[in-house]
């Protein structure tokens, strides 16, 4: 438990890097969806965890920026955008990812999810195979182990965390507390995650798989399985990487790595 609030903490400590004067609304799906822009070339879309915002990226966007067109959304319900649903999933998040790019004019993309981004990946990418050209999954996951429903069911915030998330969440205390319960809400949740390799075999998208050897949610050999299941597949396990594995000593190595390999698929 205190490794998942460390984890998050951390996530939120990486906010304002870089300013958001350029910063967008689209309506869709029944949501105001907010989303930034930097750099132009080809699209690649980034997509942060539960309880974060698209904030999680900055220390990023400036090299991805250099070589792509980045777009950064606010999940549904999360930041600056809002959800008037009661409840929460990754297969709405990836509808509503779509709707984006429908609503920007992007027919294919590429892909970089964390987390709950990486299973909305996973979603888009067998809801629609055609539509991703190459994606990167960073601490992703078929189905929630046993082990980390506990965690979800358990979760809370500190008042430290609570200050930290005033920050990133426009919408007030009722919009954290909503994500919150929303997050204990997966604990329970048997429908949403429940990939198969049979699943994970229909999927089109050159895929990198990045996961830390001490992930605190995901055991390695969740990682192994969808390598072993994604067609044109690539695993990456980074030494004493946690569940968010690139930053630090890592993020040059992430940073060079993901870039070659969005490259090299365009």
């Amino acid at each position: 438990m205190k490794k998942a609030l460390l984890i998050i903490a951390l996530a939120i400590s990486l906010n304002s890097l870089i300013g958001q004067d350029n910063g967008n609304i689209a309506l869709i799906n029944g949501i105001e969806m907010y989303y930034e822009i930097h750099g132009s070339g080809d699209p690649l879309i980034l997509l942060h965890g539960f309880l974060g915002s698209g904030d999680f990226w900055d220390p990023f966007i400036e090299s991805f920026s250099k070589h792509f067109k980045v777009i950064v959304p606010d999940l549904r319900g999360h930041g600056k955008s809002t959800n008037p649903l009661d409840h929460w999933t990754m297969s709405q998040s990836a509808r509503d990812i779509y709707a984006l790019m429908d609503h920007l004019k992007i027919e294919r993309c590429n892909c970089i999810g964390f987390s709950t981004g990486a299973k909305t990946l996973l979603h888009m990418a067998t809801q629609n195979s055609q539509r991703i050209e190459a994606m990167i999954l960073i601490g992703g996951a078929m189905y929630y182990p046993d082990d980390l429903r506990i965690i979800l069911a358990e979760f809370q915030l500190t008042e430290d965390q609570w200050d930290e998330y005033r920050k990133i969440h426009e919408h007030g205390d009722d919009q954290i507390k909503k994500l919150v319960r929303q997050f204990n809400e997966c604990a329970d949740d048997y429908d949403d995650m429940t990939f198969i390799p049979p699943d994970l075999a229909r999927i089109k998208a050159k895929t990198l798989i990045v996961h830390g050897d001490r992930d605190w949610g995901y055991p390695v050999s969740m990682a192994s399985q969808m390598y072993e299941s994604i067609p044109n597949s690539y695993l990456w396990v980074v030494p004493n990487g946690s569940h968010w594995p690139i930053i630090q000593s890592n993020s040059e190595a992430f940073i060079k790595t993901s870039t070659e390999f969005l490259i090299k698929w365009n």
